[in-house]
């Protein structure tokens, strides 16, 4: 049931932002602070599935778990640096690309 709940809270906010999308200032700061907030969303997904603390991972990233909490709420620019460092705790790749 729990799997359900996340899975239909995920599309709701999908619907959510493709609404609020078609507000032009709403557009204006998301597509200058989406990004930072997609990652800092999905590093907090990786950590929560690893069952983590903001602590640990702050530890093996050689950082401060304040930083991670300010990573995690979208509050702290990412260097690539940083990103691999994360990405390598969780055993991925990391994949940085310009799109048109």
């Amino acid at each position: 049931m729990t799997k359900i709940k996340e899975i239909k809270q995920a599309e709701d906010f999908q619907e959510y932002l493709a609404k609020e999308l078609k507000n032009p200032k709403f557009k204006k700061y998301y597509d200058e602070y989406g990004k930072q907030l997609e990652i800092a969303y999905q590093i907090l997904q990786l950590r929560k599935q690893k069952r983590m603390s903001q602590a640990e991972l702050a530890r093996k990233i050689g950082t401060k778990q304040s930083n991670v909490a300010r990573m995690e709420a979208g509050q702290q620019n990412f260097t690539t640096d940083t990103l691999q460092k994360i990405a390598s705790v969780f055993n991925r790749d990391l994949k940085i690309e310009f799109v048109k």
